[in-house]
């Protein structure tokens, strides 16, 4: 059995890559042979959180030290990856700007940097006549309201597939527009906004885009949103706001949605709900205190695609949004509805799924094709969800499986 000293460099480097950077730095002092093999990790990741004990501010400086020395040390001459996650008001501007340059150097292919809740002042700008012209760039995570995205015009990112801005600053509202319109190849783009971003207009233009997530806190301004998106397959939103308009081209491609829209007046899901008719796998979760009888659209629309739905019970006149998706859905195999933890007003208007015993009333999935059906309430709305239920058992010809759970 071959001991581990006779393995050869290049194997020992590998090995090292499973390992902490900080765990890995230490094996240098093992023996001669170890002394080096750090230096050409070509992963490298730096969690203060993780990598200090008892997260003192007198450890934090220590460990900011010990990532300048051993950075300036490194020797490999591609980085494939470089995380940074330091939370501390010890940090500054001048740091990170100067761990990013590096990286920048070394040709990074996945550069991700968290500054959450490190108190850093005054928000730093990463070395952008760098960063945002790097062509070996893959995948770049920003997160932490201390990071300023200011893109320069001569921006180009011919290899970014994944983009990731969580809770980020904006040096202005064309930041975020240029930054996407130099992104060719770009596919997952992923966009958590808190309420200081500063970003008012949300254009995103991206033909490449397969899977789009977006955050939106209750208090960012707004001025509307912009999203033209054709090759989209996955699109996820949790939009808390007051309302401002939705302008979505149709997505074609598009196979599941995750929508939750929780502001404190209907939003424009007419038009939402519009873009995504394609949609496979749909799950929604609508808030309406504005008093607004019905948010779906007018006239004909048809999801001649979907198979999948799930559906949370959290508006007063949420039957009436459901009479609709299962009219227009005729290809509808699975059905999930689930009352939400904090819905525990009367459920208002009712709106039936059908009148007497006209066949033509019951929707064609429940005739055709719907063979999975679930529901979630509680024990104190089991006698207004009878109606429901007995109707849905009654009519769903094709169903195989179900599940009535009420909690207390």
């Amino acid at each position: 059995m071959a001991r581990i000293t006779d393995l050869s460099e290049e194997l020992l480097v590998k090995i090292l890559t499973f390992l902490p950077t900080k765990v890995a730095v230490s094996t240098s002092l093992l023996s001669k042979q170890w002394q080096f093999l750090w230096l050409w990790l070509p992963k490298l990741k730096y969690d203060v959180y993780k990598d200090i004990a008892d997260g003192s501010k007198s450890g934090c400086l220590m460990y900011r030290d010990f990532i300048n020395k051993n950075l300036l040390l490194h020797k490999a001459p591609i980085i494939e990856s470089l995380s940074l996650r330091v939370r501390h008001r010890s940090l500054q501007p001048e740091d990170l700007k100067s761990w990013a340059g590096i990286a920048v150097s070394r040709c990074v292919r996945e550069l991700s940097i968290d500054t959450s809740s490190s108190g850093m002042k005054p928000a730093v700008s990463l070395p952008s006549s760098f960063l945002y012209s790097l062509k070996s760039l893959v995948t770049l995570k920003l997160q932490g309201g201390k990071i300023l995205v200011d893109v320069p015009r001569t921006v180009c990112l011919p290899s970014l597939k994944t983009l990731e801005l969580e809770c980020v600053t904006y040096s202005s509202d064309e930041s975020l527009r240029l930054l996407l319109s130099y992104c060719p190849v770009l596919e997952d783009l992923n966009i958590n906004r808190e309420d200081y971003d500063n970003l008012r207009k949300l254009v995103i233009i991206v033909p490449s885009l397969q899977r789009l997530t977006l955050s939106i806190h209750p208090y960012c301004s707004s001025d509307g949103y912009v999203i033209v998106t054709p090759s989209l397959k996955s699109f996820k939103v949790v939009d808390e706001r007051s309302p401002s308009p939705y302008l979505i081209e149709h997505m074609p491609e598009l196979e599941e949605a995750d929508i939750i829209l929780m502001g404190d007046t209907e939003n424009d899901t007419e038009r939402l709900l519009k873009s995504i008719t394609n949609v496979k796998r749909l799950s929604l979760r609508i808030t309406f205190n504005s008093g607004k009888k019905n948010v779906y659209p007018d006239g004909i629309i048809v999801f001649s695609q979907l198979e999948t739905l799930k559906l949370y019970i959290c508006s007063e006149n949420w039957s009436m949004l459901l009479v609709h998706l299962l009219k227009d859905s005729p290809n509808l195999r699975v059905l999930d509805l689930e009352e939400v933890d904090d819905f525990q007003e009367i459920y208002g208007e009712y709106e039936p799924l059908s009148s007497g015993n006209n066949q033509g009333a019951v929707p064609k999935c429940f005739l055709n094709c719907l063979e999975t059906f679930k529901f979630e309430g509680y024990d104190s709305k089991e006698q207004e969800d009878r109606d429901l239920l007995s109707f849905i058992f009654k009519h769903a010809c094709c169903l195989k499986s179900t599940s009535v759970v009420h909690r207390r």
